[in-house]
């Protein structure tokens, strides 16, 4: 089973790191998988999740209105989660589409999302993920180190609690989970970074939905339901809920034809060995 994880040893980064978990237990890991490395936009799926505790606790609603001085106002928590409040990618003036109506890839987005829990709870977003998310999974090597979306840095070894509680959630409601890891506005177009135009480009509360996009980072063996992110820093997780099987991958090399070009077919014999 090591072999296919041998694999990135050949790839571009110096130093890269790889695991492979199912609900419960590791099983396999290859190159520095206790070194913190960057998430880049990894760290999107973790804020949303500790935003998503932070509506099962009731201190904010899915569907509540920004309000009138937010660049948006009529964009929800719902909207920013799945990237449909119409907001550009950083803070730049204000919308450049209708609430709701494409799916636009949105940093400043989690970042107001971020602002709103933090004054709803009374202290930091970071410390709030921290207290609500990293050290319930015992992810002791991860923090956010700024933005919510893309300022989080940590482990692969991390990464893989977190995607065991992304396949048996222990911390959210399993409705709720249900819920985030499916497609929100199921039927929105728009581009995935790196991979263009999608339609639809499926996302949940959080992590991306594969779905029918082609191309896409993944590969083509996992399941339509597999969830998950990429990030800038050459980065990604996935988790496949039909399978019961996850993956997670950190790198000190930004993401570019690399990693285009290893993943998909890397995820694909992954499957191909653990999830047999």
């Amino acid at each position: 089973m090591a072999d296919v994880l041998q694999e990135i040893e050949d790839w571009e980064p110096d130093t890269v790191a790889v695991g492979v978990t199912d609900a419960s237990t590791t099983l396999g890991g290859r190159g520095a998988v206790d070194t913190v490395l960057p998430f880049a936009s990894l760290t999107k799926p973790l804020s949303a999740y500790a935003v998503l505790i932070a509506v099962q606790d009731g201190v904010l609603h899915l569907d509540e209105p920004l309000g009138e001085e937010a660049p948006a106002p009529e964009a929800t928590v719902r909207h920013l989660l799945a990237h449909a409040g119409g907001l550009p990618l950083d803070e730049d003036g204000g919308p450049v589409q209708r609430v709701g109506q494409r799916r636009v890839y949105s940093n400043w987005g989690y970042e107001l999302l971020g602002e709103l829990v933090a004054s709803r709870v009374g202290h930091g977003f970071a410390e709030h993920l921290d207290h609500e998310v990293l050290a319930p999974l015992g992810m002791t090597s991860t923090r956010l180190k700024g933005s919510p979306a893309h300022a989080a840095e940590g482990t692969v070894t991390d990464l893989l609690a977190f995607a065991r509680e992304l396949l048996d959630p222990q911390l959210l409601d399993p409705e709720l989970h249900a819920e985030a890891t499916t497609a929100t506005f199921p039927t929105l177009e728009g581009v995935v970074p790196g991979y263009g135009r999608q339609s639809p480009n499926e996302w949940g509360l959080g992590p991306e939905i594969k779905g029918t996009k082609d191309p896409h980072w993944t590969g083509s063996r996992q399941s339509a339901t597999t969830f998950g992110h990429f990030g800038r820093s050459g980065s990604f997780i996935w988790v496949d809920p039909e399978l019961g099987l996850a993956s997670a991958e950190l790198a000190d090399t930004p993401f570019g034809e690399w990693s285009k070009r290893v993943w998909p077919a890397f995820n694909d014999r992954v499957v191909e060995t653990f999830g047999a």
